[in-house]
């Protein structure tokens, strides 16, 4: 999260935030004018999340896949994203799903917005690059297991 300034990007997407380590780390970065759109597909993290933030006005918990960002960001009122954060395996997934995803994140994200992709290895390293041709690439060895950071700028360097 270190890419990313808080104070001029309010609207945020996290995808996939599991039990929310980084949920309430984001939350408390956020100035209180901002929005963060939570996906998480997984319906006991779902639940979890939901009650753990039913008083931050500023959380949309959302039980849908990240495929569907643009409708959801869309029915609130927004038309775009400035950052989405990801901690979705994506190596994990199939092709196609992998390529919706990050297709979504794309299309999601306003100009000069920010793509925070976290992943165990760099198998998706060309995909994302495809998207987004301007993509940095960080290691980060205080994560166990250690981890690759991928922030990535729409339209512009990362």
């Amino acid at each position: 999260m270190e890419n990313i300034d808080f104070s001029k990007h309010k609207t945020l997407v996290e995808l996939g935030p599991g039990t929310g380590v980084f949920t309430h780390s984001i939350l408390s970065k956020m100035p209180k004018d901002s929005v963060l759109f939570i996906f998480e597909l997984h319906e006991p993290f779902y639940h979890k999340l939901k009650h753990e933030l039913k008083h931050d006005q500023r959380a949309v918990v959302i039980h849908d896949s990240a495929e569907n960002m643009l409708h959801h960001l869309n029915q609130a009122g927004y038309s775009c994203a400035n950052v989405v954060l990801s901690s979705l395996p994506l190596a994990n997934f199939n092709i196609t799903l992998r390529e919706q995803i990050v297709q979504e994140v794309h299309t999601c994200l306003c100009e000069n917005g920010i793509y925070v992709q976290f992943q165990y290895s760099l198998k998706t390293k060309k995909m994302i690059q495809r998207y987004f041709e301007k993509t940095k690439i960080t290691f980060t060895s205080r994560n166990l297991p250690p981890a690759f950071v991928y922030t990535c700028k729409k339209n512009g360097l990362a």
